[in-house]
């Protein structure tokens, strides 16, 4: 049910890889005659379907789901574009009268689209160019020492890798006289568009790594070492941002000899289960989170109709 006047209703299904967050959401979505609007990083690129866990065909079926397979792999993506695609099939889904639920776990999307991306002032082309040929001609340390002389503390959150996040810090800091870091915190993600429920799905550590386990096996006998061999067929290099993530650049490296395809499991494993750790540690900073085991449908349920007002 959509209220007239009100802002749009999001039921937020979220938690760390693996744990069954689109089972639940697809049970869900049917039983409140929803559709999904999927919050995972990966999912976005087009031919990357095994190794980023896509909803299957017959899922995707049974009920829509939105922004999944939105570019292709060699195509930027990030949260400011997500805030967009989401945006506009928030509006209009809301007015088809279709309850909304986002899935997903990739904690930064889901943050900047409940609460606002800072984004300071617009680019400034010209200054911008002139990084980029810096970067070409003495390499990123080079930026992010010139990042360290002007804005300590940008530099200290800022990967010395990290190209796109220095080079915008420097802008920032060179065309304002204060750093990103502080006109961030200024911001604090105050911006509120959609009320909201987030429903958090938590299973045992060893039992979630069980399933990790399971699911990176899956994936190998259904395809990912082929699916990789296509992409790079495709011409979508290894070195590519999303080649790059934990399932491919395993089989990447399989692929060109590195390792085995029982190293190459292990590594996409343990990277896995990194991940959902890390996960956790974002999710665990919030508080305003609802946390339950996979199964446990009715209790959700009761949650989403009070929220519904059902």
């Amino acid at each position: 049910m959509v209220i007239e006047n009100s802002r749009p209703r999001l039921i937020i299904i979220l938690g760390p890889t693996g744990v069954g967050k689109t089972e639940m959401a697809i049970k869900l979505a049917t039983a409140y005659g929803g559709e999904i609007i999927s919050a995972d990083s990966m999912q976005v690129y087009r031919y990357m379907d095994i190794g980023t866990a896509k909803p299957t065909l017959e899922e995707r079926l049974s009920v829509r789901h939105h922004l999944i397979d939105l570019v292709n792999p060699d195509d930027e993506f990030n949260a400011a574009i997500f805030i967009k695609e989401a945006g506009e099939t928030i509006e209009k889904l809301t007015r088809e009268g279709k309850n909304i639920f986002v899935v997903g776990g990739t904690g930064l999307y889901i943050k900047v689209l409940l609460g606002g991306l800072f984004e300071g002032l617009g680019a400034d082309r010209d200054l911008r160019d002139s990084y980029k040929d810096d970067l070409k001609k003495y390499g990123v340390n080079y930026l992010f020492e010139r990042l360290k002389n002007l804005d300590k503390a940008a530099a200290g959150k800022i990967h010395p890798n990290d190209v796109v996040r220095i080079i915008r810090a420097l802008e920032i800091i060179e065309c304002t006289g204060e750093s990103i870091v502080k006109k961030q915190e200024e911001h604090q993600f105050g911006h509120r568009s959609y009320d909201y429920i987030k429903i958090g799905l938590l299973l045992d550590r060893y039992r979630l790594y069980d399933k990790i386990k399971m699911r990176t096996d899956k994936m190998i006998r259904g395809g990912l070492i082929e699916e990789v061999e296509d992409l790079l067929k495709r011409g979508f290099g290894e070195f590519l941002k999303p080649m790059r993530s934990m399932c491919y650049k395993h089989v990447v490296d399989y692929i060109n000899d590195k390792h085995n395809v029982k190293e190459a499991v292990r590594l996409i494993d343990r990277d896995t289960r990194h991940y959902a750790k890390r996960q956790m540690t974002w999710f665990n900073r919030e508080d305003d989170i609802k946390w339950y085991h996979p199964q446990s449908m009715d209790p959700v349920k009761d949650e989403i109709e009070n929220f519904l007002d059902v």
